[in-house]
């Protein structure tokens, strides 16, 4: 973990942990999150809209490693971009989204996958899509998959503790409770006034928080995230009720803080911090969420501009992106549109096979 693409990859975990549902007057940007996430807790329904767009993506290899294909692929991904209508509720579990995947480039095509998920059964509308010859007949169903009888499959014991929010939402709060005590409000955190956050129509924030991490900070955060917070994340992941809804191992657990604390691992991971700056440049890297006069956190967005170099045969990959999270109608009562699947309109994942015949996947 400690490897130098290790710790690219630390410094974009730290940004993923930050990026957890977020606060009536103004409080401190960082007593704020804390209040939001606490309150997060208490979503027991919404509606939902995300958003995610790759506004560029590059990669600069060595000529003999570069190929057509590798063209062709980051033509479709530029401006690509993927959003996610949905409903949720929490008791009894059921949660209805519609994904909708757009691509550029040569090879234009949209893709719209409406799914519904309760807590033992997850439907998913097969699309027409056409590279895949799938048959008609079944273009338009919802396949059925049986969460349970996927994990028996698998070879691991189904939880459907996996699925209970409340819980994740309690995690989330130890978590990031734990790791904004780690920072320094007054390099990381501020309250942005919300006329100039960009707020779309409808959502009113009586406060706005961003989190930043520029070039300057990236080096000292992902110091602090490695020997401060990610040990006291371990022990918090280490507690039974998580250990149960995430289904991690307490020996993993226990190798990755060995790893923490093993001084030539250590010792790497301080030689090849210091040279940050020659394979991991952020351009930007601000995550903003806004807070209601209920302390809900009902809007969020990223923008993200990072270049990343590997250090042993030079490939340097570009990606800059921007996405955001909308939640309304928090704790109201539930406006499902697709309902649960039923009868005719639903196949089982076998029946879906026997159809696909030879292609013998889906």
């Amino acid at each position: 973990m400690f490897k130098k693409w290790g710790i690219s990859a630390a410094a974009m975990l730290l940004a993923a942990v930050v990026i957890l549902p977020g606060c009536g007057s103004k409080q401190a940007p960082k007593e704020a999150l804390q209040g939001a996430a606490s309150k997060a807790a208490a979503m027991t329904s919404y509606e939902m809209k995300s958003k995610f767009v790759i506004n560029n993506l590059t990669i600069d290899a060595p000529s003999e490693q570069s190929t057509g294909m590798t063209a062709q692929v980051l033509s479709m991904l530029k401006n690509a971009d993927i959003s996610v209508d949905g409903v949720y509720q929490a008791d009894p579990m059921q949660t209805e989204m519609t994904l909708v995947l757009n691509l550029k480039g040569d090879m234009t095509m949209s893709f719209t996958i409406p799914m519904v998920m309760t807590t033992e059964k997850l439907y998913v509308k097969i699309p027409s899509i056409p590279f895949l010859p799938i048959p008609e007949n079944v273009v338009g169903k919802f396949v059925m998959l049986d969460l349970k009888k996927l994990a028996e499959q698998e070879g691991t014991e189904f939880n459907p503790g996996m699925l209970d929010t409340q819980k994740t939402q309690k995690l989330s709060n130890e978590v990031l409770s734990t790791l904004l005590a780690e920072y320094d409000e007054s390099k990381y955190f501020n309250n942005i006034d919300p006329k100039d956050a960009n707020l779309p129509e409808g959502v009113d924030a009586k406060q706005v928080v961003q989190f930043q991490i520029t070039n300057e900070n990236v080096k000292e955060a992902v110091t602090i995230f490695v020997n401060n917070a990610l040990p006291k994340i371990l022990d918090i992941l280490s507690k039974e009720e998580y250990k149960n809804l995430l289904q991690i191992d307490q020996k993993q657990l226990d190798e990755a803080k060995a790893d923490l604390q093993n001084s030539e691992k250590k010792a790497e991971f301080d030689k090849n911090l210091a040279k940050l700056d020659q394979y991991l440049a952020v351009n930007q890297f601000r995550f903003n969420t806004a807070i209601n006069k209920d302390e809900f956190p009902v809007y969020q967005d990223l923008a993200l501009d990072v270049k990343i170099t590997n250090p042993d045969d030079g490939t340097k990959v570009g990606l800059s992106l921007t996405g955001s999270n909308q939640y309304s109608k928090i704790n109201e009562k539930p406006a499902f549109k697709i309902g649960i699947p039923q009868g005719s309109d639903v196949i089982t994942e076998e029946e879906l096979q026997q159809q696909l015949g030879s292609l013998g996947s889906y």
